[in-house]
């Protein structure tokens, strides 16, 4: 997810546990192969062989339209080795899709079929090929279309969204399709949408008939999520602070700092969906955004509090 869970988030959410795989926000490709520093930029687990600090692999996203030029920076960026790639066929930005990336392409499912071919062919077999995809740009008549595409194409896998790009993010999401596209590919299938709380994600494996689960906003908003889903018990508040740390040393560490006090902001504003203490944090430090007012006003920021 574009601009929020990135290389920071990635290491503070894998350390909280339960977590198998993550995927990067994705590499735009357009016109060019990208230099090795790029992929580096989006991916600096690509350093640490592709494994956050808690040991998660990472597969690195690309998202473009050209089948030539994406299957060159694939090949570029397998030089890295790569704990897998992945193909971006479900953003749903305005600004993507204009250019003709993400979840428009559902409309042309031969358009990918011919990327994924051509990623694969270009890639070494020990890398998998994945996919994410939607149920559809406007509508879900295409849906099974595009999954059989990604499948036949060689895709070692790929994840379904349950809403169409329409959709966007409102609720709810449609896992009875993703049970659909399961019955008509031979490939694993890898369930995503409104994922926020146990319940969701119990609901949703038994809809959608998938035994994998991808979270997004849900994790971000309940780091605990993936754990609970395992092991059936939830992180408090009091085991949040030291991730908490962890996060503000990884954003003064990756972060600009006009941008720091921001994404602390973004994190709290979804935390406060689940921990009430989040909200009293977020109306403490909303109005601030230094790095310095942040610390002299929020101890909890630089060490572990009660």
């Amino acid at each position: 997810m574009e601009g929020l869970l990135d290389c920071v988030l990635r290491d503070v959410l894998t350390r909280a546990g339960g977590i198998d795989l993550c995927v990067t926000e994705f590499v735009r490709v357009s016109g060019s192969v990208l230099p090795h520093r790029t992929f580096q930029r989006i991916a600096p687990e690509l350093s640490t062989q592709s494994h956050t600090h808690s040991g998660v692999p990472v597969r690195v996203q690309l998202l473009g339209s050209d089948a030539q030029c994406l299957a060159e920076n694939a090949a570029k960026l397998a030089e890295l080795k790569p704990y897998g790639i992945d193909l971006n066929f479900g953003c749903p930005a305005k600004t993507v899709n204009r250019h003709r990336g993400g979840a428009i392409l559902l409309k042309e499912p031969e358009v990918i079929y011919q990327i994924v071919n051509a990623v694969r062919q270009a890639t070494p077999g020990y890398i998998p090929v994945t996919a994410k995809m939607r149920l559809g740009y406007e509508d879900t008549s295409q849906a099974i279309d595009c999954a059989q595409a990604i499948a036949s194409a060689g895709a070692a896998e790929v994840v379904v969204h349950a809403r169409t790009k329409t959709d966007g993010y409102k609720p709810p999401a449609y896992w009875e399709w993703i049970a659909a596209i399961k019955a008509n590919v031979a490939i694993p299938v890898v369930a995503n949408g409104e994922i926020w709380t146990l319940a969701d994600f119990k609901r949703c494996q038994q809809v959608s008939g998938c035994d994998d689960i991808m979270l997004g906003r849900g994790i971000v908003a309940n780091p605990g999520l993936a754990l609970e889903a395992k092991l059936g018990r939830a992180l408090s508040w009091l085991e949040l602070q030291p991730l908490f740390l962890v996060f503000w040393q990884q954003v003064l560490t990756h972060c600009y700092p006009k941008y720091q006090a921001g994404r602390v902001k973004q994190w709290l504003n979804y935390l406060r969906k689940h921990y009430p203490e989040a909200e009293a944090l977020f109306q403490q430090i909303r109005t601030l955004n230094l790095p310095e007012e942040l610390e002299q006003a929020c101890p909890a920021l630089v060490r572990i509090v009660d």
